[in-house]
């Protein structure tokens, strides 16, 4: 993110103008295409994640707010996703090639790559409708800007801080949360939500870095390097998914597919543990607290 919060500026200003950034960016993605349609619809997708952030930052201070923005954010990103998500599995494929075991497996998944490419494609020419979905996406954009004329907050210094260390506490809360649950068990749902905690994490630190300039940089690159093994973790899942509801995906590859699979997540799940272990080392209660504590002394 461009902008980020400021101890000395007007909360509410500060809230417009993040907000702002992210769907005005996403806008000129999707009307100007400057690296084609799927490139725009991959970079607007990405900006709706760190708009829900945001917003998840202040939703016990403006939970209508946030819960009526939150649905139609959701909803703008859902109707773009089957061909981004089609392309995913395809570039996961490749990422899967990339460790395989062994030459035969290596093959399997050259065959596999080919496959998800050419469905990939196949996608693409079969959305007719995508400019008609990028026109109403445009347009719910445009709405989501005018809602956010309407939202306020106390902007006293103390009230900030306070919202701000809130809204961090919560996100850590559901963070402590998930990584107990996934510590115990390697149910698909459970990594899943500590991936979200985790971009949630990595996006709030951006917006609150001016408590601390290079301590939060050095957390948010933590954060985003968990991501990316969470990511990839996830983008297994689904294409085990696919496979299971279209087995002729994988066809005479299917157990090398399977084997080199179950050996990657294996890893990735402890590769993920590790690094939550990390990220998330200090209690929600003591980093919020600590948040507050610096977002005074800064606006100071």
């Amino acid at each position: 993110m461009t902008f980020a919060f400021h101890p000395k500026r007007p909360f509410t200003e500060d809230f417009r103008t993040v907000g702002e950034e992210q769907i005005e960016r996403a806008i000129a993605i999707l009307e100007g295409q400057p690296d084609g349609v799927h490139e725009a619809i991959h970079d607007a997708r990405k900006s709706f994640k760190r708009l829900r952030s945001l917003y998840r930052l202040v939703a016990a201070d403006a939970p209508l707010f946030q819960s009526r923005e939150n649905a139609r954010i959701r909803g703008m990103a859902r109707s773009l996703a089957t061909f981004r998500d089609a392309a995913a599995l395809a570039e996961n494929a490749v990422y899967l090639r990339q460790h395989a075991a062994s030459e035969e497996q290596q093959l399997a998944l050259d065959k596999i790559c080919t496959i998800l490419a050419s469905r990939r494609d196949r996608i693409a020419e079969d959305e007719g409708d995508l400019d008609r979905k990028i026109e109403a996406t445009i347009v719910n954009c445009r709405k989501a800007h005018a809602a956010l004329a309407h939202v306020s907050f106390r902007d006293g210094r103390r009230k900030s801080a306070r919202r701000l260390a809130k809204g961090l506490h919560r996100t850590l809360r559901r963070a402590a949360r998930a990584r107990t649950a996934c510590a115990a068990s390697a149910d698909t749902m459970l990594f899943h939500d500590l991936r979200k905690s985790a971009q949630d994490y990595r996006m709030q630190l951006a917006l609150l870095r001016e408590a601390w300039p290079s301590a939060m940089r050095a957390k948010r690159e933590e954060a985003n390097e968990l991501v990316d093994v969470l990511g990839h973790l996830n983008d297994l899942d689904a294409l085990m998914s696919l496979v299971g509801e279209r087995p002729e995906l994988a066809g005479n590859s299917q157990e090398h597919l399977f084997s080199s699979v179950a050996a990657r997540q294996d890893e990735l799940r402890r590769e993920a543990l590790t690094r939550a272990e990390a990220v998330f080392l200090d209690r929600p209660r003591r980093e919020s607290r600590a948040l507050e504590l610096l977002w005074l002394e800064a606006g100071k």
